[in-house]
C-alpha cells in the first residue's frame, strides 16, 4: 500500500513553520526550497519541505548566511530534504564558521570600550593606540575588530 503524499498550501507551511508566506516565496526565489503547482498555479509545499525550512531557520539563527545554507544543502542526494544524519553532518560544518563568529563577537564585546583601528583619528586615545593613522595601511574600517590583529593595539 502507498503511502499518501502530503501537501501543504503557502499559508498552511508557512503557519506550521511560523514564518510570513512571503519568507517561504523568498526562499523558493532564492534556491532554497521547491514546490509545485496546481492547475490554479497556487504553490503546494511537501511535508517533507517543512524540515528544510526548519533547517533554513535553525542556520539563519545562528548566523549562517543563506548562501551557505544553500551551497550546504546543494550537497544532499538528489536534492532530497535533510535528515537527522543530514543535520549533524551540515551543523559539523558549519562549526568552525560559528567558532569564528563567536571569537569575533567575544573580541567586539571586550574591547567596545577603547580604540577599534577605524583610523578616526578624532578621539584623543586615537593619538596613543594610532598615532599618524598607521592602522590606516591595513585596510578600511575597523581593523582591530576585523581583523584582531595588535589584539586592540595595547
Amino acid at each position: 500500500m502507498e503511502k499518501k503524499k502530503r501537501f501543504f498550501t503557502i499559508g498552511e507551511a508557512a503557519k506550521r513553520c511560523d514564518v510570513a508566506t512571503s519568507t517561504l516565496r523568498f526562499y523558493e526565489s532564492k534556491g532554497l526550497i521547491a514546490s509545485i503547482r496546481t492547475h490554479g498555479n497556487q504553490r503546494r509545499y511537501h511535508a517533507a519541505t517543512l524540515r528544510t525550512i526548519s533547517v533554513i531557520r535553525a542556520a539563519q539563527k545562528i548566523g549562517i548566511s543563506l548562501e551557505e545554507i544553500k551551497d550546504a544543502l546543494a550537497t544532499l542526494p538528489d536534492n532530497r530534504q535533510p535528515n537527522k544524519k543530514d543535520w549533524e553532518r551540515l551543523s559539523k560544518q558549519w562549526a568552525a564558521t560559528l567558532d569564528q563568529k563567536i571569537n569575533e563577537m567575544q573580541r567586539l564585546r571586550d574591547n567596545l570600550d577603547t580604540c577599534i583601528g577605524c583610523g578616526c583619528l578624532s578621539l584623543k586615545s586615537c593619538r596613543i593606540f594610532n598615532p599618524n593613522d598607521e592602522i590606516a595601511a591595513h585596510g578600511e574600517g575597523p581593523r582591530f575588530l576585523i581583523e584582531g590583529f595588535g589584539d586592540n593595539a595595547e
